[in-house]
């Protein structure tokens, strides 16, 4: 009787369900579901709080900015006496 044989597999099942019931194994996968839901929560919401950050800092640095003329100012030759 190895691993591998069905037989095996619904005795182990049998037994789990004799020792902790129906009512306990759903309780059990329902909190767990429960934890992946939340963790996927907490997981978009850090996402979106990195990307507003990213976006303010952008917007900061931008407004931080000096205004440069669109135009370059002419270069005078300067007369060098010797």
């Amino acid at each position: 009787m190895g691993f591998d044989d069905i037989w095996h597999w619904l005795i182990v099942l049998v037994i789990v369900l004799l020792i902790f019931g129906t009512t306990k194994l759903r309780n059990a996968g329902s909190d767990i579901g429960a934890a992946v839901r939340n963790f996927k929560k907490a997981m978009h919401e850090d996402a979106d709080a990195a990307k507003d950050a990213k976006a303010k800092t952008v917007e900061q640095l931008q407004a931080d900015a000096p205004v440069q003329d669109a135009t370059p100012a002419e270069a005078k030759p300067q007369d060098h006496a010797p």
